[in-house]
């Protein structure tokens, strides 16, 4: 059988010829003269004002099979996270044995509302648990990523989602998806990729605090009791109970985990679903959470910090590789939040480092979303200041 390859590579030219000459080269070198399947493709905004011109060259560097790609405010790829300047990342795949279902879909008016439309029959059709993972860019003014995701996840078998909100634009029609060769400005770009071997990495970079408690009276995204104590009277009890440092992580966020897949005999974390507080009801003592919530649930306090977000992040690739079995990463994708970078660490190119260091240095490129897609507890989620991402196995026998 042959061996599944991958390559990445950066370019931070200006002209969108040499950028796509330049970062085709470093991706197709790691590919050993093997045609590419995949191309995925990262370009910041001023790149992308020439967005054509620039698939066109990438077209006649790489011949990629398929090709899907966004414009980011900041660009991933070689180690680097560049939040300043032109940068274009190509992420090149050869993918052996595994079929690629490239689609497009678009938020349109139907009968009930909003629909989504542009579903490949290859996919709609496919028995539960049969399509693969897909891979999916999203503009975040036209398309409805969040209800989608809801949708899917009333669905036995559904697949598991995993990619990123453009960014770098300021209103509708200003962002770019990459289909082909093709610019959008609307709806998403994805591909369903049946038989290839990917685990998918969810960091929401945060630390739980106190007990874990069951929501025991809820409405809506309103917690009215934890552990049959009014939740905000509850929420007072746990901050007293920290330590200093703890406390002083409280005050500058506090957030809650909710658990998903209630199945699991213990949590840990990668368990729960994090969420703002948006605050509370002192007559009611009601917490209003960022997530419609159930009565029987388990939630837990959780704080962020850059000293958490870089723990979870580097615990949760390495939960990947063990994954793996007698398989080794071969390349990677990253949709971190526009949040993290420099915003949140003291460093630069934190994520991209994590990465290099917790998986050999494999080829990975990404950039900075608008909001982040990936599963927890089986279902997937648009996600904020966190980093996902598609990490692909290649087998040791391969």
């Amino acid at each position: 059988m042959s061996v599944a390859s991958f390559g990445a590579g950066l370019s931070r030219s200006p002209d969108p010829a040499t950028a796509a000459r330049e970062a085709c080269a470093a991706a197709r070198a790691g590919l050993g003269g093997a045609p590419v399947t995949l191309a995925v493709v990262f370009a910041s905004p001023d790149l992308c004002e020439q967005a054509e011109e620039l698939l066109d060259a990438i077209a006649g560097e790489l011949a990629p099979e398929h090709l899907i790609g966004s414009m980011g405010e900041a660009i991933v790829a070689e180690g680097q996270e560049v939040e300043d300047g032109p940068a274009l990342a190509v992420w090149a795949a050869a993918l052996p044995g595994a079929e690629v279902i490239p689609f497009r879909l678009v938020a349109r008016p139907v009968a009930e509302g909003m629909g989504v439309l542009g579903w490949p029959d290859a996919v709609a059709d496919a028995p539960a648990g049969n399509v693969g993972p897909i891979l999916m860019l999203a503009d975040p003014f036209t398309f409805p990523a969040d209800g989608l995701l809801a949708q899917l996840n009333q669905e036995p078998g559904a697949p598991v989602v995993v990619g990123g909100l453009a960014s770098g634009g300021q209103r509708p029609g200003e962002h770019r998806l990459f289909a082909g060769r093709d610019v959008l400005t609307e709806g998403a770009v994805a591909v369903a990729l049946r038989g290839a071997r990917i685990r998918t990495v969810v960091s929401q970079g945060c630390m739980p605090i106190g007990p874990e408690m069951v929501i025991t009276a809820a409405e809506g995204s309103a917690v009215h009791e934890l552990a049959g104590t009014p939740a905000l009277q509850k929420l007072e009890e746990v901050i007293a109970a920290l330590d200093a440092g703890e406390r002083a992580l409280v005050e500058q966020g506090l957030l809650t985990g909710l658990v998903i897949d209630e199945n699991t005999p213990d949590y840990g974390r990668g368990d729960f679903l994090v969420r703002p507080i948006h605050g509370g009801d002192r007559e009611s003592g009601a917490l209003i959470v960022g997530e419609q919530v159930r009565v029987g649930q388990t939630m837990r306090f959780h704080v962020r910090d850059a000293g958490s977000a870089d723990l979870d992040l580097r615990a949760a690739l390495r939960d990947a590789r063990g994954e793996m079995g007698g398989g080794a990463p071969g390349g990677a994708l990253l949709f971190s939040c526009n949040g993290r970078g420099t915003r949140m660490f003291t460093s630069p190119h934190h994520d991209a480092s994590a990465i290099a260091e917790e998986l050999d240095r494999i080829p990975a490129a990404g950039l900075f979303c608008n909001g982040e897609i990936g599963p927890v507890g089986g279902r997937s989620f648009v996600h904020s200041f966190t980093a996902t991402m598609a990490v692909f196995a290649i087998d040791d026998g391969e």
